[in-house]
């Protein structure tokens, strides 16, 4: 009996998997800086400070500070006035301000992201068979409300529900918020349900512990998909392969 048969949700991760981001993160740093009359910050500079800035962030304050109930708008200032201290760039209150809500309100936009043109025409096609199509992402409230809906990619049209880290107060890779997508569409069986995303660590892994079937996008070929078909995954290049695989009926995982 084929996969698809079998099928009644189908869970996708977000960026990498449905969107991507477009440009660097310096280009929008620059030019919020730009817009208040400052120079450019060093690109490498503010890239480097943003890695180390988000990673303490995110161990301090896990799922953009759910647990500590800090409002998403200072989880992120905190975040990037570091990014830009680490970088060398310490600004006075007034002039972060400017910098930053210009920062803010880019990445609530659709601005900086761009969709991956299979990402539509899949999602609707998977609900058009009469599955359950669900989002699970390492995101904040913004993901959902505006970001998504902005690029085209809109709850009742392309899925049915959304299971994000910063709702949720728990995140990928924990297997926990795989069952949380499980209850949210309906209590469907986890062997009913496969999920498609692009880390092995974070998406693979923690869905076939709970009993999903999975398998990896590998979009920009990554060195590391090398190891990912090594160790028994299904690794395809995009949706448009996911969706041919999954109608030729040869996919029995």
């Amino acid at each position: 009996m084929s996969l698809l048969s079998r099928l009644r949700c189908i869970t996708v991760d977000v960026t990498g998997t449905l969107i991507a981001y477009k440009g660097e993160l310096g280009d929008y740093y620059c030019m919020a800086a730009k817009a208040v009359g400052l120079p450019c910050p060093d690109y490498k500079s503010v890239h480097e400070g943003f890695k180390f800035a988000y990673t303490e962030m995110a161990k301090k304050y896990p799922c953009f500070g759910f647990a500590a109930k800090m409002p998403n708008i200072v989880w992120w200032k905190t975040c990037v006035r570091d990014s830009f201290v680490r970088a060398g760039f310490d600004y006075d209150e007034e002039t972060f301000e400017k910098i930053f809500r210009r920062i803010y309100a880019s990445f609530g936009s659709s601005a900086p992201y761009t969709v991956f043109p299979d990402s539509q025409p899949f999602l609707r096609w998977a609900r058009e068979k009469g599955l359950k199509v669900g989002i699970i992402s390492n995101a904040e409230y913004r993901y959902q409300d505006v970001i998504l809906p902005a690029l085209g990619l809109n709850q009742g049209s392309e899925w049915d529900f959304g299971v994000f880290s910063g709702l949720e107060g728990v995140e990928k890779p924990d297997p926990r918020i795989y069952k949380i997508a499980l209850e949210r569409a309906g209590n469907i069986a986890p062997e009913e349900t496969l999920h498609i995303g692009d880390s092995m660590r974070k998406d693979y892994v923690p869905a076939k512990s709970v009993g999903m079937k999975a398998l990896l996008l590998d979009r920009f070929k990554t060195p590391d998909a090398v190891e990912w078909r090594k160790s028994g995954a299904i690794v395809l290049p995009d949706l448009v392969a996911v969706q041919e695989l999954l109608s030729s009926g040869k996919l029995t995982c």
